[in-house]
C-alpha cells in the first residue's frame, strides 16, 4: 500500500486525545507502508519541541512521547507550520527528531495529487 499519508493535527495539551489518536494513525499508517507526515499547526506545533510531550499520556494509548519516538524512527516526518511556530515563539533548536520547520507550500507538494489525510 505504497503512497502518501497526511494527519493533520492542530491540537497539544489542549486536547491531547486528539493530539494521541494522531499519533496512533501516523504509526498505523507507516507501518502500511506508507510515506506519513504528520502536519502539526496551530497548538499542534508545540509537540514539535523536545520535552513538550513527555507528560501526556492518554488511558488505554502508549505515552504521546513514545508514539512521537516510535514514529519518527520509522521515518516518519513531523512538518511543522513555520507562521504558526514563529507565532508561539518556539525555539528551532529543540525540535523534536523527525520534526521540519516549513511553509504551505512543502506540504501542498507532499500531498500531490489524490493523497488522503485526516485531521486532527
Amino acid at each position: 500500500m505504497a503512497g502518501n499519508f497526511v494527519v493533520s493535527l492542530t491540537h497539544a495539551k489542549n486536547d491531547t486525545d486528539k493530539a494521541t489518536v494522531a499519533f496512533v494513525i501516523a504509526n498505523a499508517a507507516i507501518a502500511s507502508e506508507k510515506k506519513v507526515v504528520v502536519f502539526l499547526s496551530i497548538e499542534g506545533t508545540r509537540l514539535s519541541q523536545k520535552g513538550y510531550a513527555d507528560d501526556i499520556h492518554e488511558e488505554g494509548f502508549a505515552p504521546l512521547k513514545d508514539l512521537m519516538k516510535s514514529f519518527a524512527e520509522a521515518g516518519g516526518q513531523m512538518f511543522v507550520c513555520s507562521p504558526c511556530f514563529k507565532k508561539r515563539t518556539l525555539d528551532e533548536n529543540n525540535l523534536v527528531p523527525g520534526a521540519v520547520i516549513v511553509g504551505g507550500a512543502k506540504l501542498v507538494e507532499f500531498l500531490g495529487d489524490g493523497c488522503p489525510s485526516v485531521s486532527y
